[in-house]
């Protein structure tokens, strides 16, 4: 997402900086990347790395912030041109966190924190700032400890997470702000009615990653460890709840949320060992285990796991894309390639070092492989290397940049 909801926000104070030679290797495609000291693109024989940045899910922007003095600049960044829009000043301190799922509006935060990234620390109100390239749109001061996630389809809204007790946060909770009231309040129920009071599923677990459908109205996370989880359904069935992974299905448009409870072993391993990906149609969804070799195929229309199969163990942390018909599966210095049709094994080929991302070309020719500060690609048929650029730095290679 960005997957998803969009890369999280990286902290630094120093001004997107490009920077070009005739040593380095020209990439076929423009690809989106995490480094040591922020987001990247890395395009042709380009590199331009923005410190304290956000993208779209897409990858055809990216927001940026640096200090000026007491306050903010904030500005835009097209990743197929490099070209930025004019900067503005935003009053005050401001990190961008969030971006709507049109890739138009921003949520920034006083401080960096992340819905995937770990507990955010105590404190009894959030600032939040929404902007787009014209201006501020809002200034929230939310009571109370929140993350924000994503917007509403309409941008009336603001998922944020809600993190209980504010001051010593170790649970949260799904909600939405209407940006006009100021107001967070419950989401509803798959089948739009009300959630009642006390109802409201509170989760304890890491959001390992997040994808965002293809139509850009449903985001998917990916939650584990949730020992003695009730869902809202449990809750208001009164069916006790033990789940350790499950997939948090967010619908933008309608404003519902429904969890697709994953199976044994999901979970119960390391969570850096999960990972998820959905077909280039949005049919299917894919979580993988790479601890116990588990794959689950969930079915998008039904929101049901419909399948799972087992390849061999594996370890270390998991990366996952998909297309139409295979799906790529890294850890360690192993890529597999799954074919859908019958759910197995169609190829395995090493890497040189441990895999730190995946991403198809959009032309689906190459199979891009993060590793140890460097970007392979390879034949997704074969896995035979094609090239291979070097990236001091490389932390994830995130996804297609230039909006492919």
């Amino acid at each position: 997402m960005l997957a998803g909801s969009g890369v999280a926000a990286l902290v630094g104070c120093t001004p997107a900086r490009s920077r070009s030679s005739a040593s380095v290797v020209t990439l076929p495609d423009a690809l989106l990347v995490e480094v040591d000291d922020g987001l990247g693109v890395l395009r042709g024989a380009d590199r331009q790395m923005v410190p304290n940045s956000v993208a779209t899910a897409d990858g055809s922007a990216i927001y940026a912030t640096a200090l000026a003095g007491a306050d903010t600049d904030f500005w835009r960044i097209d990743t197929a041109t490099g070209h930025a829009s004019a900067r503005l000043r935003l009053p005050g301190r401001w990190v961008p966190q969030a971006v709507s799922a049109s890739g138009t509006r921003v949520a920034l935060t006083s401080s960096e924190v992340s819905v995937t990234g770990g507990r955010p620390d105590g404190r009894d109100v959030t600032p939040v700032l929404i902007a787009d390239t014209t201006g501020v749109q809002h200034r929230l001061e939310l009571r109370g400890n929140f993350v924000p996630e994503t917007f509403t389809e309409d941008l009336a809204g603001l998922f944020v997470l809600e993190w209980l007790p504010a001051k010593a946060p170790d649970r949260y909770r799904v909600r939405v702000v209407d940006l006009q009231t100021r107001v967070p309040g419950p989401l509803v129920t798959r089948s739009k009615a009300p959630i009642p009071s006390g109802a409201e599923e509170e989760m304890r677990g890491d959001g390992r990653q997040a994808v965002l459908a293809p139509n850009r109205t449903i985001l998917y996370t990916l939650y584990t460890h949730q020992p003695d989880h009730q869902h809202t359904r449990d809750l208001v069935s009164g069916r006790p709840g033990n789940v350790h992974a499950f997939v948090h299905t967010l619908n933008l448009a309608e404003r519902w949320a429904y969890c697709i409870d994953l199976p044994h072993p999901f979970g119960e391993a390391p969570a850096n060992g999960h990972a998820m990906a959905i077909s280039s149609d949005g049919g299917r969804l894919f979580v993988a285990d790479v601890t116990s070799g588990r794959i689950a195929e969930i079915s998008s229309e039904d929101l049901t796991v419909s399948r799972t199969t087992t390849m061999a163990e594996g370890a270390g942390t998991g990366h996952a894309v998909a297309d139409r018909d295979r799906l790529f599966v890294g850890a360690g210095t192993m890529v597999r390639t799954v074919d859908l049709a019958g759910l197995g094994l169609a190829a395995e080929w090493p890497v040189r070092e441990p895999v730190t991302g995946l991403v198809l070309s959009p032309d689906r020719k190459r199979l891009y492989v993060g590793q140890t500060d460097a970007v392979s690609w390879h034949d997704p048929a074969t896995g035979a290397e094609l090239g291979r650029a070097p990236v001091p730095g490389l932390v994830v290679l995130h996804g297609a940049a230039g909006g492919a």
